[in-house]
């Protein structure tokens, strides 16, 4: 049951001791400010590297073919590597369920154009798995499909910004797109997070570009991700063996390094993923600690309040107050002034880490932010760490007699 004489008590003792409450608060507030601004460095870490990978997957082995700079089995140095369709099978068959998703691609420069409106853009010719690979979003339609593969329709999925640059504010869906002078129909529209670079390709069924653009089995490169349960030490090991193998289909030398190039973002992951494990580590090593220290300073800070004021609960008692309420007064101005402390230690702290956005974006720290259930979270362990700290001493003075405390200095 609400108690008005007990809170108007518990604010008017907060008020006569403003000096020895803003001690206590300010522990807390530094603790909490320290706290978000660290956790907010290491969030804004973490967006820097999120962005430098972007929204494609992480798991992407991405294989170029090149020319020969060694001689080999009697072939001539410079011969020219030139990819097929049956590569991609040769590389789905061999390693199985090691590969998730696989795709051929075909990269064309083409000129588009729309009632009057027109533009260049990069068309590629991909399987319907690339925008699983892309991590391509359609926000309408379809993407491409087996059918568009096995018929070679002459479909098109095109990027948002496409879209915007063609079509304004009327729909693609449904429509022709002419591409260097062929007319191709709108099946879909995408989007992608890494903006308007990614929403600016046209993609098409890598069959009908073959037949359009050559009439030939001819592909540029081709682009696999590998299964996600596989380590960086698998993934690697796949992208060395994928290398091999390609090398002896091609009669390729195998110290050969420009025939046949590899690029395998598992090797990136794998160093990513040591710098924000190791920074993880630091961050919450400091943040613990930072804690630790606000959970000793509001606890010393309790023992010190409630034998100050040992005099004060003698009177008390000398009145008629019984225990219960004595210990009810300290611990709720123990947490009243906590709760509030981290509140403005928490305002301060993202705050500060509003007005330094624009400096720590120099410094590669994107968007430092803390969420609002981890401050809460550190709060309400400072408030239970004072609570416990005032507590035992609170209940120990509440139980000794009103002659005692008075004599105490």
């Amino acid at each position: 049951m609400f108690d008005l004489d007990l809170w108007r008590e518990i604010f008017q003792s907060i008020n006569m001791n403003r000096t020895r409450s803003l001690l206590s608060g300010f522990t807390v507030a530094f603790a909490i400010l320290l706290f978000a601004i660290l956790f907010g460095i290491a969030n804004g870490l973490q967006n820097t590297f999120q962005e430098a990978f972007g929204t494609d997957a992480n798991n992407s082995i991405i294989i170029y073919p090149g020319r020969t700079t060694k001689a080999n089995k009697g072939m001539q140095v410079g011969r020219r590597i030139q990819f097929k369709n049956e590569d991609r099978e040769f590389i789905k068959e061999k390693y199985g369920d090691k590969v998730q998703f696989i795709t051929s691609k075909v990269n064309k420069s083409v000129n588009a154009s729309f009632k009057g409106e027109k533009n260049s853009y990069q068309l590629r010719g991909v399987y319907p798995e690339y925008m699983f690979i892309e991590n391509n979003v359609v926000k309408e339609g379809r993407y491409i499909n087996q059918n568009d593969l096995t018929n070679k329709t002459k479909v098109v999925v095109i990027g948002k910004k496409v879209e915007d640059e063609l079509f304004f504010k009327e729909t693609a869906i449904g429509k022709y797109i002419n591409l260097s002078g062929i007319q191709y129909k709108v099946v879909g529209v995408f989007t992608d997070d890494e903006g308007d670079s990614e929403e600016s390709i046209i993609y098409m069924p890598i069959t009908t570009i073959q037949r359009v653009y050559g009439n030939n089995d001819l592909v540029d490169l081709i682009h696999l991700t590998y299964n996600p349960e596989m380590n960086s030490t698998e993934a690697l090991a796949l992208g060395v063996s994928i290398e091999k193998s390609l090398k002896e289909k091609f009669d390729v030398a195998r110290s050969d390094q420009r025939a046949i190039r590899i690029r395998n973002m598992a090797q990136g992951t794998q160093q990513v993923d040591m710098m924000t494990t190791s920074l993880s580590i630091i961050i919450l090593v400091i943040g613990f600690g930072t804690l630790i220290a606000g959970i000793v300073g509001i606890s010393n800070i309790m023992i010190f309040i409630v034998k100050e004021r040992t005099k004060e609960i003698g009177i008390r008692k000398a009145l008629g107050a019984s225990p219960r309420s004595i210990v009810s007064i300290i611990l709720l101005e123990s947490i009243i002034i906590t709760a509030i402390a981290g509140y403005v230690g928490l305002l301060v702290g993202v705050g500060v880490l509003e007005l330094a956005t624009p400096v720590l974006k120099d410094y590669f720290i994107k968007d430092p932010g803390v969420s609002n259930s981890l401050v809460a979270g550190a709060t309400i362990t400072l408030i239970v760490a004072g609570a416990i700290a005032g507590y035992l001493p609170a209940k120990r003075a509440s139980q000794i007699k009103p002659i005692v405390a008075l004599r105490n200095d």
